[in-house]
């Protein structure tokens, strides 16, 4: 098994790195006094994540996961991975942002019909326009396979009827990729179908915001009464999206992982620093066994999630089955990132708790990650499938 890197890989990864201290690190430390005010609920905030994400783009980092003859980087996933785990290891949050998420291109855009790729899809890739992932609904969270939201089909037309929530960019998206029911007997089996639905269209409409743990502005509502959309808006087959939906989730697993990888070896630097120049009785306290151990328990976290995330992005890049793999990685390293943020706090003491290092936001953050494209007991659901129990 070998998951090194070739030599694209790496010179994408320096030229990342490059491009976030020389532009994304000095825009991120101007724009942090607004942001500890505001806890990110400002709109200049998001004016200046738009503009940092559409530089990225224009660099070629923000679309690297899709296909070059899409108009993509075509980067394998080895290769994807690497860079989410720059991304987590500068501690930078608009660097994470700079790479695709939930709201940017991903393998959804493969099964779009020509005409409505060649429209939406290159603003979509230079970051001008986004999207969001309408999966989840009120009673259908985990239980994906119990979502309401029902697609009738009325001529060339499709019309959906239904609530979606948690949203994340729901309220800012320039069309949703919304699953709905069409076969009420198939359900997942066939009976699910992903449809683009663009904002403007009537009967529409963004319900309230949902606030979250992280601060800033969090995921939405999305209402869809009688919104009829035409045929060539179906994303790849009819019947297939439950299908489509779940081979997204397991992208972000390993996106999520290898962040979190990143997000843990950042913490891990940041602690060891910090042990070895705080003195207290005498001796920098990385020196005292309470302390030292710690960070060698988080060490060996980090290394283990690196690991399997790497293992599962080699994975992918061979064409191997991945449901298994993505469960571990996702579980273990959302996991690993939660203690490892907790461990941050606590070395550095009373500071820890403090705006001005940036660890509470951090701490913050990845309690999220361990809920998000499916809980840590939804990935151990997987797993224990997957042992055929």
């Amino acid at each position: 098994m070998d998951f090194s890197f070739g030599s694209e890989e790496k010179a994408l990864a320096d030229s990342f790195r490059d491009f976030i201290k020389r532009e994304v690190r000095p825009l991120e430390e101007r724009l942090r006094p607004v942001y500890t005010e505001t806890d990110g609920e400002d709109p200049g905030l998001r004016r200046e994540l738009l503009k940092i994400r559409r530089r990225s783009a224009e660099l070629g980092f923000y679309s690297v996961d899709i296909p070059a003859e899409l108009g993509g980087g075509g980067l394998s996933y080895v290769g994807q991975a690497l860079l989410r785990e720059v991304a987590g290891s500068s501690g930078s949050f608009l660097a994470i942002a700079c790479l695709s998420g939930p709201e940017g291109p991903t393998g959804l855009v493969q099964g779009m019909k020509p005409a409505l790729q060649e429209r939406l899809l290159p603003p979509f890739l230079r970051a001008e326009i986004s999207a969001c992932f309408a999966l989840t609904e009120p009673d259908a969270g985990s239980d994906n396979q119990s979502m309401k939201m029902r697609a009738v089909k009325d001529g060339d037309e499709w019309v959906l009827n239904g609530t979606k929530h948690f949203i994340t960019n729901g309220q800012h998206a320039d069309f949703a990729q919304v699953f709905a029911v069409n076969d009420a007997d198939k359900k997942a089996a066939g009976g699910v179908t992903c449809f683009v639905v663009e904002k403007g269209t009537p009967g529409f409409s963004v319900g309230k915001t949902q606030a979250v743990i992280y601060g800033g502005e969090g995921p939405c509502e999305l209402v869809f009464d009688d919104v009829r959309v035409p045929g060539e808006n179906v994303i790849g087959e009819v019947g297939m999206g439950f299908y489509a939906a779940m081979q997204f989730l397991t992208g972000g697993r390993a996106n999520i992982a290898a962040m979190c990888v990143g997000l843990g070896d950042y913490l891990l630097r940041t602690s060891v620093e910090y042990a070895r120049n705080r003195v207290q009785f005498g001796k920098p306290i990385g020196k005292m066994q309470g302390v030292s151990f710690q960070l060698a328990d988080m060490a060996l976290e980090v290394e283990l999630a690196r690991l399997a995330a790497y293992k599962l992005a080699w994975m992918a890049d061979q064409g191997e089955a991945l449901i298994q793999a993505a469960a571990f990685s996702k579980l273990y390293a959302t996991e690993m990132v939660g203690r490892a943020a907790d461990t941050a706090i606590q070395v550095h003491g009373g500071m820890g708790l403090t705006r001005e290092l940036g660890l509470e936001r951090i701490y913050r953050f990845v309690r999220i990650l361990r809920v998000v494209e499916g809980t840590s007991e939804v990935q151990r659901y997987l797993i224990s499938k997957s042992l055929g129990l």
